[in-house]
Formats: structure tokens, C-alpha cells, sequence
């Protein structure tokens, strides 16, 4: 584990993007036991302040501490994102890792179901399943993390193909143990690194794409205190104060570049050939 941190803050995307992905933990944990206000507190008297002592970021256009909102909303944002992103990689891994396994006509029945499915763009796609399901915060998890299945199933694929020829594989089936045994214990471990990456890079397209669907009103419903709900409330009011924009924006970039930066750091560590 230490070669391993080592190699990943050797790279300058690693060091920052661990930096940035671990104050974003820190906030998502200890955000509601330091936010200085009420996220829901409304004061009409308070509308629109700049940024001071008392509001650090400022307030919304209902007398909101910004900052307070920003850090409660972290859990309902990241969190929602990262179980998104882990439920659509098991599922992709498990189809992918056994097509490969299956090979054949169920193989290529799997893949050509899920190159129709990719042709289909992610919000997109996101957006029908929402509107199937109906706005919610747990519904918009489920249509992230059923977005990003079909290209986890992808990735994985291509990497256990080269692992479905190893002499450990065949000496499994030779010895009678069943495929659902194989796809688990022999394949799947051995393609989790290429799967890491990947889905810590996924991490910061389920941020985006969660902001955007609360931002189109079918996720977190207000009064929830969700980035892209902040944004979607703040755009008529922006000439007003562009704090109440600007702020929770920003957040979600930050979220999404050290996710990125952290992914490229991880290929880099996971790299067997450095």
C-alpha cells in the first residue's frame, strides 16, 4: 500500500486529484457538523448578501447561508454520485466479464444488445428512465447507474477476453466449477484494476449528470440543498447576486476535475508496466 500511495503522488495529476477527492470526503463527512447555519432557515431579510463573517459565501435568494447549503448538499451530490457509479460497475462488470466468459452467440447477442444501448447518450438515457420511474432522488440514482452499466460492460469485456485464455481459467473449468464460480472468483479479480480507474474517472460524469437532472427537476426536489438544484434555482436570480450560481458551480467542477485527476493517477500507479 505505501509503494502503491507512493507511485500514485509521484504524478502531479495524482497528488492533486487525491487532494481534491479526499477534501471532498472529508466535507461529505464532516460538512453537517461544521456548517456554521441552517441550510433551510429561510430570512427574508437576509436575501442576497455578499459574502462576510456571518455568510461566508453569501445568501440565496431566500436569506440561505450559501455555504452552509454547500456543505450539507455534498452528501446528497458526491454520495449519490460515487453509489450511482459503483452500481453501474458491478452490474457492466458482471455482464462483461461473463461475455467473454460465454464467448460464441451469447457473446456477440450481449455486446450487439449493448452497442444499441450505447448508441443512446448518456443523459439521455438517464432522462427516459427518470421520466419512466418518476422525479426522485433514488430514481435518478437508479438512471445513472443503469446509464453507465452498458459502458462499464464494454471496458470490462475487452479486458477479460485476454483473461478468459489464462491456464488458471481453464483449470477451473477443468475441474468442474461452475461459471457462475469462474466469472466471480477467477475472472473478475483479475480485471479489477483497468475497472477502478475507469470508475473512479465515471465518478465525475454521475456528479455532472446528477446536477443536471436536478438542474432539469427530475432529482433531489427542492428544498434539498443539491448542487445542481442550487444552480437551478439561482439562474433567475443571478442578476441579482451571481455568488448564488457561481459558488455551487464551482463545486461541482472541483468534484468533477479531482475525480478525473485522481483516475489518471490511478492508471498511471495501476500501470503494471511502470
Amino acid at each position: 500500500m505505501t509503494e502503491f500511495l507512493k507511485r500514485l503522488l509521484k504524478t502531479p495529476q495524482g497528488a492533486i486529484g487525491l487532494f481534491l477527492v479526499a477534501l471532498v470526503l472529508l466535507i461529505v463527512v464532516f460538512g453537517p457538523l461544521i456548517a456554521p447555519h441552517d441550510p433551510e432557515a429561510i430570512s427574508p431579510l437576509a436575501r442576497y448578501k455578499s459574502p462576510s463573517a456571518a455568510y461566508w459565501l453569501g445568501t440565496d435568494q431566500y436569506g440561505r447561508d450559501i455555504f452552509s447549503r454547500l456543505l450539507i448538499g455534498a452528501r446528497a451530490t458526491v454520495v449519490m454520485a460515487v453509489l450511482a457509479t459503483i452500481g453501474g460497475t458491478l452490474v457492466g462488470a458482471l455482464i462483461g466479464t461473463a461475455s467473454a466468459f460465454f464467448g460464441g452467440r451469447a457473446d456477440e447477442f450481449i455486446m450487439r444488445t449493448i452497442d444499441a444501448v450505447m448508441s443512446i447518450p448518456s443523459l439521455l438515457f438517464a432522462l427516459l428512465v427518470v421520466n419512466l420511474l418518476g422525479s426522485s432522488t433514488v430514481n435518478a440514482l437508479v438512471a445513472v447507474a443503469i446509464a453507465f452499466a452498458p459502458g462499464m460492460a464494454r471496458i470490462t469485456r475487452s479486458v477479460a477476453l485476454s483473461v478468459r485464455k489464462q491456464d488458471y481459467v481453464n483449470a477451473a473449468i477443468a475441474r468442474g466449477e461452475s461459471s457462475g464460480y469462474i466469472i466471480r472468483r477467477e475472472m473478475l479479480p483479475n480485471v479489477i484494476a483497468p475497472i477502478i480507474v475507469e470508475m473512479t474517472i465515471r465518478v465525475s460524469f454521475a456528479v455532472m449528470l446528477f446536477a443536471t437532472l436536478s438542474f432539469l427537476g427530475l432529482g433531489a426536489q427542492p428544498p434539498a440543498a443539491e448542487w445542481g438544484l442550487m444552480v437551478s434555482e439561482a439562474r433567475r436570480y443571478m442578476h441579482l447576486s451571481a455568488g448564488i450560481l457561481i459558488w455551487p458551480s464551482a463545486a461541482i467542477a472541483i468534484v468533477a476535475v479531482g475525480f478525473n485527476l485522481l483516475g489518471d493517477g490511478l492508471r498511471d500507479a495501476l500501470n503494471p508496466r511502470t
